[in-house]
């Protein structure tokens, strides 16, 4: 199952943000081959906004459900082109020596604090999506807190995805399965700020989010959603609705591009389970900040954690 986006024409694809290297030298932006002829483009502004060298940082507050009772959290999102290798899905380190191995894509990495009590939470996300529209070549999903850690992976395959997970708990330790091609919930991020339109409307088949699987320690499913788009002035609220399981979520973002993600509400079982509100953006090459003079740009982000 391939899903094609209405189209993207990215005139500096090739101009991909080369961060988290070593030598800063390297994260200027610096052209390298295209691979393929661009096609017809959603907006012609895609390539000036995700190719200026930069990431998009956007911070949020959250509130969290966990244990029955709701907590205030944090989450940063932090959104950059990257030059993924279609072979073994991991940045490359050369994407002008990768030649046909070299695919753009969107990158989103997501870090989500909270406390529970005396013990602390951490989760992270991070989605690779190519920017040509097509399913996400990989999630990774970990979840941290003073019990132990979780890991999981979604690796797409030629027609599914390979699912691999390591856990602390007993019932579930070490497993690897495969589940058929479908949508991951966790790429609808990616895929708003692709572009909306791209995203299929009526039901499809969804993997539902990673870390609801982990919250509730269940096996992990493709299900059927309703997916629709309704338009609210000047914002969007992509609506997600489950049929067999009792579960919803509402990405509000921008109409207008770059449809800034701002705010969603998730739902399990008629209660609000996650709730997030933007409260700062801003573009950075965040890689090259990396020093103790640098701290006071975390004020400019208002985060708290």
């Amino acid at each position: 199952m391939k899903f094609q986006s209405v189209g993207f024409f990215f005139l500096f694809a090739s101009l991909s943000v080369h961060n988290c290297t070593e030598s800063p030298k390297q994260a200027a932006t610096e052209a390298t081959p295209a691979l393929q002829k661009p096609v017809a483009q959603a907006d012609p502004g895609f390539a000036t906004y995700w190719y200026a060298g930069t990431a998009e940082l956007a911070t949020y507050d959250v509130i969290q459900d966990r244990y029955g009772e709701t907590r205030k959290a944090e989450q940063v999102s932090v959104f950059v082109t990257e030059d993924f290798s279609a072979n073994k899905h991991v940045k490359l380190d050369d994407p002008m020596a990768a030649g046909a191995d070299r695919v753009p894509v969107l990158k989103l990495n997501w870090i989500r604090r909270f406390h529970t009590g005396i013990y602390d939470y951490s989760l992270m996300q991070s989605i690779f999506s190519p920017i040509d529209g097509s399913l996400a070549l990989k999630t990774t999903t970990s979840i941290q807190d003073w019990c132990g850690q979780v890991f999981q992976q979604f690796d797409h395959q030629q027609d599914g995805y390979k699912l691999q997970s390591h856990s602390y708990f007993e019932s579930e330790g070490d497993q690897q399965t495969f589940l058929p091609d479908a949508i991951l919930e966790d790429a609808l991020w990616t895929m708003v700020r692709l572009n909306p339109a791209s995203i299929p409307a009526g039901v499809q088949r969804l993997v539902p989010s990673a870390i609801y699987h982990r919250f509730q320690h269940i096996k992990e499913t493709v299900q059927s959603a309703n997916l629709q788009i309704i338009r609210q002035g000047d914002a969007s609220v992509l609506q997600v609705q489950y049929s067999g399981i009792p579960r919803s979520l509402a990405i509000r973002f921008e109409t207008n591009f770059p449809h800034k993600i701002l705010g969603w509400e998730e739902t399990y079982a008629g209660k609000k389970i996650s709730e997030g509100k933007l409260k700062s953006v801003r573009k950075e090459a965040y890689w090259q900040k990396n020093h103790n003079e640098n701290e006071p740009l975390r004020d400019s982000l208002n985060l708290r954690f």
